[in-house]
């Protein structure tokens, strides 16, 4: 990840952040942050705090507390919000708000941001006290008609990432609009015996979650039913499912590529929560 992040931005990160004072983090005004996701996952073992990923929080409200900068900007899965009755997120909320910032929050779906994903992610936007003008609101839904056949690559480039299993389809797909795009994902057939990792959809519907683990056949990207061939996404295709530009230089292992795409923000999500607000003068003018 360091790598990638050095080979886009000619900043190599310092080490893991539990091991980083938070004295020689250099003063900033916005704080982002997506601590891992798995201990909170339906598709993990929901162990939240107990898991030594999820106290990676504490390391969030010690620098924060520090540096006291204008604007946290938080995102991690839907389930955070109801893991162990509520009362996970409570504890969050409560701790973002004792070290002096209001926490609005909500889940959204980046199917509905114009990106073909059916990804839905808690956003928590947390401003400082002094800087807030309590009028912030989310963004609405821009609900932009896009499905997985608008970020696919051409066949000659994906040709490594077509499985050779046998492969079941269900008879619905003669029913499926070849000129619509749907607004979920479409299932339409599986491999071996049809676990989450081992599922077709059509490519006229939204992209099933992408995920930095899971296993199956179709594991990280999920499996797709594209020019007659059933087929994982290249890494590209996760960029570009990510709100990522054409630009934007993947890490060269298709593996570690997959990974740091299924554990990553939706960049279009961030950017109209920003200019949210931006437009709305949510917050006070600042200089750290």
């Amino acid at each position: 990840v360091s790598k990638t992040y050095e080979n886009n931005f000619g900043i190599y990160p310092l080490s893991d952040i539990t091991r980083v004072n938070e004295y020689d983090i250099l003063r900033h005004d916005i704080l982002c942050a997506g601590y891992p996701c798995q201990a909170f996952s339906i598709s993990g073992k929901q162990r939240g705090f107990e898991d030594i990923r999820g106290t990676l929080f504490r390391d969030i409200v010690r620098i924060a507390k520090y540096h006291k900068p204008g604007l946290l900007l938080l995102e991690n899965v839907k389930n955070l919000e109801t893991h162990d009755n509520g009362r996970t997120f409570k504890i969050i909320k409560e701790n973002i708000e004792n070290i002096g910032y209001n926490m609005y929050y909500k889940v959204l779906n980046a199917s509905r941001y114009g990106i073909p994903q059916a990804r839905e992610r808690i956003y928590m936007v947390c401003i400082r006290n002094d800087l807030d003008n309590k009028n912030y609101e989310f963004p609405n839904p821009t609900n932009e008609e896009k499905c997985v056949k608008d970020i696919l690559l051409n066949n000659l480039e994906t040709e490594k990432f077509i499985i050779t299993k046998p492969y079941r389809l269900k008879e619905e797909i003669k029913q499926i609009n070849m000129f619509k795009c749907y607004s979920k994902p479409i299932r339409i057939g599986t491999v071996n015996k049809g676990g989450q990792g081992d599922r077709i959809y059509d490519p006229m519907g939204q992209a099933i979650t992408l995920s930095a683990e899971g296993g199956g056949t179709g594991a990280k990207t999920g499996l797709y039913l594209i020019n007659g061939q059933v087929r994982k996404l290249h890494p590209r295709e996760c960029a570009r499912l990510m709100g990522y530009p054409e630009e934007y230089i993947i890490n060269e292992s298709v593996n570690q590529a997959q990974k740091q795409f299924g554990n990553s923000v939706v960049v279009d999500v961030l950017q109209y929560i920003i200019k949210n607000l931006i437009d709305r003068g949510s917050i006070k003018e600042w200089i750290a």
